[in-house]
């Protein structure tokens, strides 16, 4: 055991813990953030999805010793009470069915926007392909990424017009 600090939406964390545990137990046992899930404990599924230095990172085969950049995870990406956009697009599209896979499909898809504002069909497909949904939920959860693109595009230029004025 050691202490290891973590920086955890915003908030630093230090704990007393074994430094090869997986970052999903930390977050979920002993911050009790409940976004990521456990899926399959193998990084394939991405239920258990979480933001590290701007990549969609699988926790769950994620050792808490090699974290050394912030840690966002789903209930980190809402800000002063606001959904982000890719949560509300998520709700106008009625992504979710059973939802145990929702954690993984936003996080991938707020990663995919954090570098790509716009991107293509093609591009959404390749980014989400690891992002496994078992009620396939797929067609949708494209046109939420593109319903979220179109959203912070439109932030992006009342931010701007907000400068001007």
């Amino acid at each position: 055991m050691s202490n290891v600090t973590l920086k955890v939406n915003g908030k630093a964390h230090t704990l007393d813990i074994d430094p090869s545990t997986p970052l999903l137990y930390i977050l979920r046992n002993d911050l009790e953030l409940r976004g990521p899930r456990f899926g399959c404990g193998l990084g394939q599924c991405g239920a258990c999805t979480v933001i590290i230095n701007g990549v969609a990172t699988r926790s769950c085969i994620t050792p808490v010793s090699t974290v050394k950049s912030e840690v966002t995870t789903l209930e980190g990406i809402a800000k002063n009470g606001k959904l982000h956009p890719v949560q509300q697009a998520w709700i106008d599209e009625q992504v979710p069915q059973c939802g145990f896979c929702q954690n993984g499909q936003i996080m991938t898809a707020k990663a995919l926007l954090d570098k790509n504002s716009n991107p293509t069909d093609t591009q959404i497909r390749e980014a989400m392909a690891k992002t496994l949904c078992r009620c396939m939920t797929y067609y949708r959860v494209q046109l939420a990424i593109k319903r979220a693109a179109k959203a912070i595009a439109s932030l992006g230029s009342n931010r701007s017009k907000e400068v001007v004025a």
